[in-house]
């Protein structure tokens, strides 16, 4: 059984050993991530090329995810170290305060807007919420603050406002650097972190396209402004992540597991791809086994219709990488021989905008009520693989390109597994029947199968595909064009 979700593996110093980034690839990874907020640049463009010559000479396509780092609200330093910090004590919170100058009673902020952006009453949630407390006053840049929830606070820990609100764009100028890194390296995919609307989106894109890159956009859903705005940022994206993190310390544990499936769930209708990040199998960091609890939120996830789980410090610094990736393989398997992951009433009365989009809608159709074998999609763009990953099924998608760029995009797609295959080199007659051929060679398909292949008239012309034809493997072809 070919596994379905896709597994996003976030690279860092525990998968810069070849043995297990080799060992990554074969168990499963179909996306890396690369995250701006540590290392540098030069870091990042050597595990891109590193992932990507080892993926060549291991027969995979792997896609590049360029993860931006987004507005650093972070306390500075403190004097001593740590602090202990007492429910019902005072503590401040002043961007004039020197870095280095943190102590029990307060510690400066990275955020110099901070002070104009929260009031009396508001809540601020410190270390993903680990410590918590209210502001009674802001006078001058200095924040009087209660502490609500007492712990250990240490150096750079991050700052929430309960609820959200805080007024820090999207895009810093680190992160427009890094966009020019990102597009250097041919990344397939660039997340946004912490997009407010779909402005921040039309912005990295538009950098993006300043660079010579035409990455797709992954809007991370990190903000309590962005559920909101749910709609009209997943539009204007290509994928969104539900990034749990900073999106559950600012809407609050309880709401999280709604705010996820929903995400999951208009990302699907809207045709847009999602990814379900943060803490999946984070006791793999430093144990050979996930716990009852990890093995059910990475199968929900699976079983609400996510295209891709992911993993972020149990393989960028974790001690068990590849045995982490295996056992999210596992889960994800199991959680895809469910039946409810195999149906689907999708679109079932909606009206299609495109020719190339109803092919793709009623193949899938098709091929789930006719005991297909698998769907071959001779594409250039990706775009009606990318459509029909959309619909619930156990039959294997392939698309099929001779573009590389399609295929690391299609590493995404929830279903859908890329195929090197050059249309303009085949005689248009045998072309069908050439792809059968490859496919056949693979062990994807074998002698009586039937398979669904769907097509442009034209090859090599992006969203011409207007064509569905269904072949039983073995049958003399026809020798006549596809039309």
């Amino acid at each position: 059984m070919l596994r379905r979700t896709k597994i996003v593996a976030t690279l860092g110093p525990a998968t810069d050993d070849p043995t297990v980034l080799d060992g990554l690839i074969r168990a499963g990874i179909d996306v890396v991530r690369l995250n701006f907020s540590h290392g540098r640049a030069d870091d990042h463009v050597r595990r891109a090329e590193n992932v990507r010559s080892r993926a060549e000479a291991l027969g995979r396509d792997v896609g590049v995810l360029a993860d931006l780092q987004g507005p650093k609200i972070r306390i500075e330093r403190f004097r001593d170290g740590a602090v202990e910090l007492r429910e019902g004590a005072a503590f401040f919170l002043d961007p004039a305060l020197e870095a280095d100058a943190g102590t029990v009673e307060g510690i400066g902020i990275t955020y110099k807007s901070l002070p104009d952006d929260v009031g009396p009453g508001d809540v601020l949630l410190l270390a993903d919420g680990q410590v918590s407390m209210q502001v009674e006053r802001v006078e001058g840049t200095r924040i009087h603050c209660r502490v609500l929830l007492g712990g250990s606070l240490s150096d750079s820990k991050g700052i929430n406002r309960q609820g959200g609100g805080l007024s820090a764009g999207a895009l810093t100028e680190k992160d427009r650097a890094d966009i020019r890194v990102a597009a250097s390296m041919d990344a397939d995919y660039v997340a946004v972190s912490f997009p407010r609307a779909a402005d921040d989106v039309h912005e990295a894109r538009a950098l993006l396209a300043d660079a010579g890159s035409r990455a797709g956009i992954v809007a991370k859903i990190e903000r309590a402004e962005a559920v909101g705005a749910i709609d009209e940022i997943v539009v204007a994206a290509d994928a969104v992540m539900v990034a749990r993190g900073d999106l559950g310390v600012e809407i609050g544990d309880a709401e999280l597991p709604g705010v996820q499936k929903m995400i999951i769930s208009r990302a699907r209708s809207l045709n847009r791809l999602v990814i379900t990040a943060t803490q999946m199998m984070e006791s793999m960091i430093t144990q050979p086994m996930p716990t009852r609890a990890e093995v059910l939120d990475v199968a929900n996830a699976v079983m609400d219709g996510t295209d891709a789980v992911m993993l972020s410090a149990e393989t960028a610094a974790g001690r068990y990488p590849v045995r982490t990736v295996e056992a999210m393989t596992r889960i994800c398997l199991g959680a895809e021989r469910q039946r409810a992951t195999l149906r689907s009433t999708y679109r079932i009365d909606t009206r299609f905008e495109r020719i190339d989009e109803a092919v793709a809608m009623a193949a899938m159709y098709t091929a789930n009520h006719l005991g297909v074998s698998a769907i071959i999609a001779l594409t250039e763009s990706g775009a009606t693989a990318q459509w029909m990953s959309r619909i619930s099924s156990g039959i294997p998608v392939y698309a099929m390109t001779q573009h590389r760029s399609t295929r690391r995009r299609t590493t995404l797609y929830r279903g859908v597994y890329p195929v090197d295959f050059d249309i303009i080199h085949h005689d248009p007659v045998r072309v069908v029947q050439d792809a059968i051929d490859v496919m056949e060679k693979r062990g994807a398909v074998g002698k009586g199968d039937l398979v669904v292949i769907t097509k442009g008239d034209f090859s090599g012309v992006a969203g011409g595909t207007n064509s569905l034809k269904i072949v039983r493997v073995g049958d003399e072809p026809q020798q006549s064009p596809l039309s």
